[in-house]
């Protein structure tokens, strides 16, 4: 028997999810650390994504690898404790799967959270940013190929990636749950490697606030979807460079340890108002 297609894995995927857990209206992806606003869900199921065929399973620390469908207030969410990259070694058809099964699930918003590292010198370790643009430095596209007319357009406008209605949310929530944000701009590069202090100058001076390894693929798919955006880093370290001192994983899970209070409290706020 042939292989399925992408749309027809997709449609796999989706139909073992509605059996478990049923439909979506938005979509949280929680990046390294952030995993436990998944637990935060009422009447959740809990679907492992080792039990969904063809979902692609993470390997990086940080990243549990499941998916919640659940309630915050009213509001029916789906979310993902976990994400794949591209520097793990995947085609980039791997990394937008998730985002365009829960396209396909009936998800309206998209929610991309990630730890990024700071790039402005006016931020410091464990802020908050909103995503307003981003850059593409990963040397690949999503989009890239053969185009499913049933996914999106094959020339998707990028003018507004990141919904200025929900970034307006986004503030409105934060004011209302007292939890300081900055915006900014995400450029994401390959990885695994840190970047040099001398591309982080680069990209300080190209517009960057903010530098990561994910996010901007998804961003992609889901707006050749339709799907409104909305993107939000925690600043877990400064970026190399801007401090006298080397950069690790551990320091990362640690910062986002220490702020997951007010970004549950930020997400929670957000939903309830989409």
């Amino acid at each position: 028997m042939a292989e399925p297609g992408v749309f027809e894995r997709i449609d796999i995927a989706e139909e073992a999810i509605r059996r478990r857990g049923g439909s979506a209206e938005a979509a949280v992806v929680l990046g390294s650390g952030l995993g436990d606003f998944a637990d935060k869900l009422t009447d959740p199921s809990v679907i492992p994504y080792g039990d969904v065929p063809h979902w692609p399973a993470s390997t990086v620390i940080g990243h549990s690898g499941r998916l919640v469908i659940g309630r915050v207030g009213r509001k029916r969410v789906a979310a993902l404790a976990g994400r794949v990259h591209a520097y793990e070694g995947r085609d980039f058809s791997d990394i937008v799967f998730a985002t365009r099964v829960m396209g396909r699930l009936g998800a309206k918003q998209l929610i991309l959270t990630n730890a990024a590292g700071g790039v402005n010198t006016g931020f410091t370790s464990g802020g908050l940013m909103v995503i307003d643009d981003h850059i593409n430095l990963q040397g690949a596209n999503p989009l890239v190929g053969e185009n499913d007319e049933r996914l999106g357009p094959r020339f998707p406008d990028m003018t507004e990636v990141y919904s200025k209605r929900l970034r307006r949310i986004a503030d409105e929530a934060a004011a209302a749950a007292g939890v300081p944000v900055t915006h900014g701009v995400y450029a994401a590069l390959l990885g695994p490697s840190y970047e040099t202090p001398a591309e982080i100058r680069y990209l300080r001076a190209i517009g960057a606030d903010a530098v990561g390894m994910s996010t901007v693929p998804e961003a992609i798919a889901a707006r050749h979807m339709g799907l409104e955006v909305l993107g939000i880093s925690c600043i877990s370290n400064m970026a190399a460079g801007v401090l006298p001192e080397p950069l690790n994983h551990a320091d990362v899970l640690e910062t986002t340890h220490r702020v997951r209070g007010a970004f549950m409290a930020l997400l929670e706020g957000i939903i309830e108002r989409l």
